[in-house]
This record gives structure tokens, C-alpha cells and sequence, in this order.
């Protein structure tokens, strides 16, 4: 079992205080937007051992898993997944909206991949889409009130919502939504806020976030999304999709093709080890609508917000419908007996948010984290909680 050392990553959207207040350190007053726990090569966590001449080092994850991917993962998890930790888990703060965005499928990102190679798109350069060949499923699960928008709401509902502003320049698109089947009227208010010419939605937006504000209640979310992002055509965007919020301890799953964004608060997130996002608005980054398009799935849906099920071995399992990563949470007693978590033939990863738990030889406090090979002994204790994160063999 290695403890492991985890980079924090600064981007502008994060909060400055959540991720602080949960490991106990004090602020900078630079935003702390997510730590990152895995073996992504961007930026992996980082595992003490000890060298031929005694000294010990820290060194990447993702060296320790490259020198023997079956000891450290399992031969199960390489003949299913390959020779690399197939998830990611963070701590992520949103102290102020992230991009609107979708994740394509697994035939999708392989196709848009390999297209972009063969036309020689740098793997930097800014408009490439596809910068592996995986898809992207994620889970957020809230550790303080999260909100977030999640799929979009039936095409009656999202008429509804743009009709109450009273906004002129709106009204094409509310008759649109009344008057073509759900499908396509989706498609097509979508396509027309993301082609329309800036000046106008720059207008539009401005009017609209106006009237979010005057009208107050669930609307605040939207006038906040456009003080972040003024003329942002993705701030009407915002108002088709569904505006979720959890409480601690509930979650939501974003499959490929769901149009999607955390506006505010903390959570442990996981995902498949894939860095491919398509943007659709709240950002300055390039948005490719053709692309975008094909991804999404134009299709209403309940946000589906998951609350956790127990399972016969006392953990609080999170179910979703894919194989790269599994969560589960534990809440443990003071003086409870404790859990054996040994995986045969998983690795996993042990993050800890409240109470001082101990894994293994290990003690833990909020924000300490552990990588346990396949088959090593895991063995956890309370008071305290802790996440587990694995894969499903």
C-alpha cells in the first residue's frame, strides 16, 4: 500500500477555499481546482520508494505501473483495460462554472483519434478534439451542496424556461421548441445559439441574464453562468439543459453524448483516463459546432441523480453502467470492526474525506489518499470516511 503525494491543479475556475478547508491548510488565494489521484501522464501522484542504494525517492505512479502493469493492476485488469490505471479519481472544487461540454463514446473518440492523426493535428494544438483514442464517462459525487447542469430538459420545459424571460430575440427559439418534435427541436435551438452572429447573442445573453436576475429563484444560476461568461452564447445553452443540485453524499453520471457543466461546489469525481472534451460554450477555448453536433445526444433526459446502495460487504456502492471505475464510499464507526478491501485482481485507490481513518500501517485525515496493487492486503478502519476507487472485473 503506497500513500500517495497528489499535484493540485490551479485552473481559474476553481475555488479558493474548498480544497484548503478539506485538507486543512490555509489558503493561498490562487484557485485549487482539482487534485488529481492516478497514473494520468499529465500530471500523475507520485510513490515513495526505496532505490538499490537505500535512498528513498518519490517517483511517478505511472513509472511504478510501466515497470510491471500485471503486479501492480492485475492480469485481469490488463487483458480488459491494458497496461494502465484505467481511471482518475480527483478532489474538484468549482468555484465558478466550467465549460459546457459532452464526451464522445469509445467508437467515437477512436474514429475522431485517428482521423486527427492522419491529418497530422498536432496533439497541442488547439483545435484538436481527440487527444486519445478513449472515451470519457464520469461521476461526480457531491461532498458540500453542488450544482451543475446535467442533459437536456424536455423541449416543453426549455420553452417554458426562455418564454418567462420575455426576451424577444428568444422567441424564435421558444416557437421552435413548441413546434417541431423533441429531437430535432433541440438539435436546431442548439445549432442556431451556436452559429448565430456574436454581436446579436452577445445581446441576447446580456438581455436575458436581465431578466434571470429580475425573475430570481432558479434563474440566479443562469444570471451567475453570464456575469462569468458575458455574451457567452453558452449561457442560453445552459437554459435547454437540466439544472441539477445534490446534496452531499448524492452524484450524477455523465455518459457519452450528455451535454453537461459543474457551476459550483465540491466533489469527488471519477472518470475513464481519457482527456477528449468537446465544447459548447463558457469557455474561450475553440468550439468545433460540427463536431459538437455529432457527438451530442439530442435526447431529454432525467439527470438521474444517484444516491448510493449498499452492498453486502458494508460498502456504499455508486452503480453505473461501465467497467473502467467503480466508487464506493465507506462510512466508518469509531470502535467498528474492520473492513478488509483487498482486491484479488483490481488495483484501487483509498481517498479519505472526514474523520482520521487508518489503512493498512497508514493513518489517515481528509485529502490523504493510497494506491493499493491488485491482490495487496487493504484493510480499513475507522472513524471516518473514505472513497474507493476500483475497476469492475
Amino acid at each position: 500500500m503506497d500513500r500517495l503525494s497528489n499535484p493540485v491543479r490551479p485552473y481559474a475556475w476553481g475555488s479558493t477555499t474548498a480544497i484548503p478547508e478539506l485538507l486543512g491548510t490555509e489558503p493561498t488565494g490562487e484557485p485549487q481546482a482539482e487534485v488529481w489521484m492516478g497514473a494520468h501522464p499529465g500530471d500523475p501522484s507520485r510513490v515513495v520508494r526505496t532505490a538499490a542504494d537505500g535512498t528513498a525517492r518519490e517517483i511517478p505512479l505511472s513509472d511504478v505501473i510501466a515497470a510491471d502493469p500485471e503486479g501492480e493492476l492485475g492480469a485481469a485488469a490488463v487483458a480488459k483495460f491494458g497496461p494502465r490505471l484505467p481511471f482518475l479519481l480527483k478532489l474538484l472544487a468549482a468555484g465558478s462554472p466550467l465549460s459546457l461540454q459532452v464526451h464522445p463514446d469509445l467508437a467515437q473518440a477512436k474514429e475522431g483519434y485517428a482521423d486527427e492523426e492522419r491529418r497530422g493535428v498536432p496533439l497541442d494544438a488547439p483545435e484538436r478534439n481527440y487527444k486519445d483514442a478513449n472515451h470519457k464517462p464520469e461521476l461526480i459525487c457531491a461532498l458540500t451542496p453542488f450544482e451543475g447542469l446535467c442533459g437536456f430538459r424536455p423541449a416543453a420545459e426549455a420553452a417554458a424556461v426562455l418564454e418567462a424571460l420575455d426576451v424577444d430575440s428568444l422567441k424564435p427559439y421558444v416557437d421552435l421548441l413548441r413546434a417541431r418534435p423533441e429531437e430535432a427541436a433541440l438539435r436546431e435551438v442548439l445549432t442556431a445559439v451556436l452559429t448565430g452572429d456574436p454581436a446579436a447573442t452577445a445581446a441576447t445573453v446580456a438581455e436575458s441574464a436581465a431578466a434571470a436576475e429580475r425573475l430570481g429563484g432558479p434563474y440566479t444560476a443562469y444570471a451567475s453562468i453570464a456575469r462569468h461568461y458575458p455574451g457567452d452564447p453558452g449561457v442560453i445553452a445552459a437554459m435547454l439543459l437540466n439544472l441539477v443540485t445534490l446534496a452531499p453524499g448524492e452524484a450524477m453520471f455523465l455518459g457519452a453524448g450528455v451535454p453537461h457543466a459543474y457551476l459550483s461546489g465540491l466533489g469527488v469525481e471519477i472518470m475513464a483516463n481519457s482527456d477528449n472534451v468537446l465544447r459548447c460554450g463558457l469557455t474561450p477555448k475553440h468550439i468545433d459546432v460540427p463536431e459538437l453536433l455529432r457527438i451530442v445526444r439530442f435526447e431529454a433526459k432525467d439527470p438521474g441523480v444517484l444516491r448510493p446502495a449498499p452492498d453486502a460487504e458494508g460498502a456504499e456502492v455508486y452503480a453505473t453502467p461501465i467497467d473502467e471505475f467503480r466508487l464506493s464510499r465507506y462510512v466508518l464507526p469509531e470502535g467498528g470492526a474492520s473492513r478488509d478491501l483487498t482486491a484479488p485482481s483490481a488495483p484501487q485507490i483509498l481517498l479519505c474525506t472526514a474523520g482520521t481513518p487508518r489503512a493498512g500501517d497508514l493513518d489517515l485525515k481528509p485529502g490523504d489518499a493510497v494506491f493499493t496493487a491488485a491482490g495487496e492486503r487493504a484493510e480499513l478502519s475507522g472513524p471516518g470516511t473514505v472513497f474507493r476507487a476500483t475497476v469492475a472485473i
